[in-house]
């Protein structure tokens, strides 16, 4: 990847949760073998296994993002969308991985159903990107102020949720949030 490339993974068969990881990342990292050896590790007993699907496709649930994270010293906060999110503190923040409903389609064929959808977003070059693996390429989303509006937006969805990739110790001191957002 050369100097103000966005590196970004496109989306294949059910590995969205991978895409998101090596997106928010910017590096390919994590493969459909990594991400199936997370899951034995989590379910080691299991015959059906209950972090990714039945047909081995993929659709890799939040344990298994949160243990491929841990492999690399950083944590996954889970963000409570009762907070605002003026109170990040975004400088503490490496990225962030959404869960969103998403459209199927087979081919061109959109289909009346919806399903969950792991996405990342992250600041490359100054810049925020969408870095959805169901775009063509990555989506500029804009600074921060424009950061903050998308992501109230993405969460504004019922069923959306949010994790924000920070390093370990920063996940320890709780340092994510804005000082004056604890003292409410």
């Amino acid at each position: 990847m050369s100097e103000g490339e966005v590196f970004h993974e496109k989306q294949r068969l059910e590995l969205c949760a991978i895409h998101a990881l090596n997106n928010v990342l910017q590096e390919r990292v994590f493969t459909k073998e990594t991400a199936d050896d997370i899951c034995k590790r989590l379910a080691p007993q299991c015959v059906v296994n209950p972090h990714r699907s039945v047909l081995g496709t993929g659709n890799y649930d939040v344990n298994v993002i949160m243990a491929a994270l841990q492999s690399r010293e950083l944590a996954a906060v889970w963000w409570d969308k009762r907070r605002t999110v003026q109170s990040l503190c975004m400088s503490k923040v490496q990225g962030f991985i959404l869960n969103v409903p998403s459209r199927v389609s087979l081919g061109i064929v959109s289909l009346p159903l919806r399903r969950r959808h792991w996405l990342a977003v992250r600041q490359v070059n100054g810049q925020y990107y969408n870095l959805d693996s169901k775009l063509k390429s990555p989506a500029c989303i804009g600074g921060e102020a424009e950061l903050r509006t998308f992501l109230s937006e993405q969460l504004s969805q019922d069923v959306a949720e949010m994790l924000l990739v920070v390093r370990r110790e920063v996940e320890e001191d709780g340092s994510w949030l804005n000082s004056d957002s604890l003292k409410k």
